[in-house]
């Protein structure tokens, strides 16, 4: 005596449509315009060519600058 379970088949499941490029490139270009931010927030604000005045940001990101290995003191 078998059984036979009757389970529904694998369904066609269609691919999804590719993302063109003209699309892409505006957000590509803010998130390296945002890296770039961010990286000198992180690994260059202080001393002589300071945008931020005062030690807040400084302090901030001061044990990610540690993190990365960019010495601050």
């Amino acid at each position: 005596m078998s059984s036979m379970s009757t389970q529904p088949g694998p369904e066609a499941v269609e691919a999804p449509a590719p993302i063109p490029l003209r699309a892409l490139l505006p957000w590509a270009f803010f998130a390296a315009a945002l890296a770039f931010v961010l990286l000198y927030l992180v690994g260059a604000e202080q001393g002589a060519l300071s945008l931020v005045h005062g030690s807040s940001v400084h302090e901030f990101v001061h044990d990610g600058r540690h993190l990365l290995g960019i010495p601050c003191h």
